[in-house]
C-alpha cells in the first residue's frame, strides 16, 4: 500500500465544538476523522464522544466504523431525542489500497488528483446548515450515512474540513492551494493563513456572501506521494 503524510490545523476558539482524530492502523492503513458539533445542541460533548468511540473501536473494515457510529447514534438519541447531542462526522479509511469515505452531516471531504477535484461528501459554502438533520444523534436509526469507495493512485491529495473553513473560502481557492502545496503541512499552513486573513477584514468571496462566518475551523490534509 502507498505511504502518506498528514497535517492538521484547528482553531476552536468560537464554540469549542470541533474535533478530529488521526488513527494509525498499521501497514500504512489509517483512519482520519473530523467532527463539527452542532452549536446549542451539546455539540462539544457529542464530537468528543465520537472521538472516544472511534479511538476505542477495533477497526478492521468500514463496517466496524459503521457499527461504532450506530452505537454512538443510539446513545445520543436516547439521551437527546434528536435535539441534543448532535455532531457531524466525516471519516476516511485507507485500507488494502482502497479509500473508504463515511460521513454524516455537512463536513466535506475532497479528493484531488492532478487537475481533478471530487467532493465526496458534505457541502462547500452556503448559508443554511442543511447537514444538521443528517448529523449523528438526529435520528433514531443511523440511516443517513453517506458512503463511497474509490482507488487511491500516486499523487492523491485528500482534505477533510469543517465549515469554519469551507464557509470562508471557495472550493477553487482550496483546491488551488492544495495542488500548489509542496507538502501536507504547507497546504495546512496556507489554507489557515487565507481564512485568518479574512477574519474581521472582509475578503470573503461574493459567492459566499462577503461576510466572514465565525465558527470553529478544523482541517486534515493527507498527501500520497507522486509516482517515482
Amino acid at each position: 500500500m502507498l505511504s502518506s503524510t498528514v497535517a492538521t490545523f484547528q482553531d476552536n476558539s468560537s464554540h469549542g465544538e470541533d474535533n478530529f482524530l488521526l488513527r494509525d492502523l498499521g501497514d500504512n492503513s489509517f483512519m482520519d476523522c473530523v467532527m463539527d458539533g452542532v452549536t446549542g445542541h451539546g455539540g462539544e460533548e457529542a464530537s468528543q464522544s465520537v472521538v472516544d468511540a472511534l479511538s476505542a473501536a477495533t477497526i478492521n473494515s468500514p463496517e466496524d466504523i459503521v457499527t461504532a457510529l450506530e452505537a454512538v447514534n443510539q446513545e445520543f438519541y436516547e439521551v437527546g431525542g434528536g435535539r441534543f447531542l448532535l455532531t457531524t462526522v466525516s471519516i476516511i479509511l485507507y485500507q488494502d489500497d482502497k479509500l473508504h469515505v463515511i460521513s454524516a452531516g455537512d463536513s466535506p471531504v475532497f479528493h484531488i488528483v492532478g487537475d481533478s477535484i471530487r467532493q465526496i461528501s458534505g457541502r462547500m459554502g452556503g448559508f443554511l446548515h442543511v447537514g444538521v438533520a443528517k448529523a449523528i444523534g438526529a435520528n433514531e436509526t443511523l440511516t443517513n450515512l453517506a458512503r463511497a469507495e474509490l482507488a487511491v493512485e500516486p499523487g492523491t491529495r485528500l482534505v477533510l474540513a469543517t465549515d469554519g473553513v469551507t464557509d470562508n473560502m471557495l472550493v477553487e481557492e482550496l483546491s488551488d492551494i492544495v495542488r500548489a502545496a509542496t507538502s501536507a503541512n504547507d497546504a495546512a499552513e496556507k489554507t489557515n493563513e487565507v481564512v485568518e486573513s479574512r477574519l474581521g477584514k472582509g475578503g470573503v468571496p461574493e459567492q459566499l456572501g462577503r461576510r466572514f462566518r465565525h465558527d470553529d475551523r478544523t482541517a486534515i490534509f493527507r498527501f500520497f506521494p507522486p509516482a517515482a
